[in-house]
């Protein structure tokens, strides 16, 4: 991971673009107190989409098989009322 100011970073743009690219760091340019800009690779953030994609796909499959349970168990306690 690299850090530096908004300063250093105009003098040398293209060599902090070069390692962030071809080195896939990481780049924190401080803009002050609690305020900054992170640059990745693009191939970085493609995967880090990726990931977030999967990993919402998980959820969103998780939060199906509850649904589907929750009518069969629906279906089943209705059923027993019947034969009741």
């Amino acid at each position: 991971m690299l850090t530096t100011t908004l300063s250093h970073f105009r003098k040398d743009i293209k060599s902090y673009f070069d390692k962030v690219s071809q080195n896939f760091e990481t780049l924190i340019i401080n803009r002050g107190r609690d305020s900054g800009v992170v640059i990745i690779s693009l191939e970085e953030y493609n995967s880090l989409l990726a990931t977030n994609h999967e990993l919402s796909s998980l959820k969103n499959e998780e939060r199906l098989d509850s649904a589907i349970q929750k009518i069969n168990n629906k279906a089943t306690f209705e059923k027993d009322l019947i034969e009741s």
